[in-house]
């Protein structure tokens, strides 16, 4: 008899095991990317904006990768986590996690520029047609009470540079919450 009482809790135990680790992946399940449009007119030429990434994050911080295409590449942008208010280019996304991380220690923002980008980093140049694919870190906690879903509103942004920060036609906006 103590053969069968050790193989029940053997199964007993591997069914709670395997119960446990269906329940952690299903936790640490990512969303679905979404994507947001913009068209803008700059010096005559007609750029179609289009910036992909999640909608959805751990609120103790992800690393998640964000992907544009049709960008001036004349033009830098920033891309991170950032409050916004209202729509795209109807005011500056601020403040942004990491703020400006010269020395790229936190990840939680990138550049993207053919004037400078890869030089420094978090940073790099525009693809053809505009295009760039990057990886940044994002949680809930802006920093100085500014908390995602409770205090302000975020999303998943990008924005012109340092060369022209108070152009807003290249704002581009993902909403994103916290779980």
């Amino acid at each position: 008899m103590p053969t069968r009482t050790r193989v029940r809790t053997r199964a007993c135990v591997t069914a709670l095991a395997a119960a446990a680790l269906t329940a952690a992946f299903a936790g640490t399940a990512t969303a679905a990317d979404v994507t947001a449009e913009r068209t803008i007119t700059d010096g005559g030429t007609t750029y179609h904006l289009k910036l992909t990434g999640p909608d959805s994050a751990a609120a103790g911080g992800a690393n998640v990768t964000v992907s544009g295409t049709g960008y001036n590449s004349g033009q830098g942008v920033y891309v991170g986590l950032c409050a916004v208010s209202g729509a795209p280019g109807a005011n500056k996304p601020t403040p942004c996690l990491g703020g400006q991380d010269q020395s790229g220690t936190t990840g939680a923002s990138h550049w993207v520029s053919n004037a400078g980008g890869g030089t420094v980093p978090n940073s790099s140049r525009f693809g053809a047609g505009g295009s760039f694919s990057v990886k940044i870190h994002v949680k809930a906690d802006l920093g100085n009470g500014k908390v995602c879903g409770e205090t302000v509103e975020c999303a998943i942004v990008t924005r012109a540079d340092h060369f022209d920060s108070g152009d807003r036609k290249y704002d581009v906006h993902i909403p994103v919450t916290f779980q």
